[in-house]
């Protein structure tokens, strides 16, 4: 593939990104990163701002960026471990609770912006090269650096 079609690809992709992150935002009412904060923090419950950091491959200067505005809005506490007291641990909110089922009752009956444009199969196909990747592109900058 020539440096033209790989840029073509990229911008491409770039600009889905674009849109996609908007009508996100626009339809959930926190951005697309706060969201995958508070799913992870759904998934495991207080969790220390370190693990969410490595998990969404955050820097630490982001990651309290986000957490500063969640906790602003009512979404998340945050308090230091009395065992370690450079941990913090996060924790949802009742508010981010009914948040996230609300968002998840109004995605199952209205769908999303990719239900049209993809069948589930293909979603999983997406996922899987997105995957591949990020993968791909890590070790490419692991490489880079040494």
């Amino acid at each position: 593939m020539s440096l033209q079609e790989i840029s073509h690809v990229l911008y491409q992709i770039k600009l889905a990104d674009q849109k996609i992150v908007q009508i996100f935002e626009e339809n959930i009412g926190v951005s697309l990163t706060r969201y995958e904060i508070l799913m992870c923090l759904k998934e495991e419950n207080p969790l220390l701002q370190n693990s969410l950091q490595e998990k969404l491959l955050i820097d630490q200067a982001a990651i309290t960026r986000h957490l500063k505005v969640l906790e602003a809005d009512g979404y998340v506490t945050r308090c230091r471990n009395p065992k370690n007291n450079r941990e913090i641990f996060v924790s949802l909110t009742e508010k981010s609770q009914q948040k996230i089922a609300e968002c998840e009752a109004k995605h199952q009956e209205a769908g999303t912006v990719l239900s049209p444009a993809f069948t589930e199969g293909e979603m999983e196909q997406l996922l899987v090269l997105l995957d591949k990747l990020n993968n791909q592109l890590c070790e490419y900058k692991t490489k880079e650096v040494k």
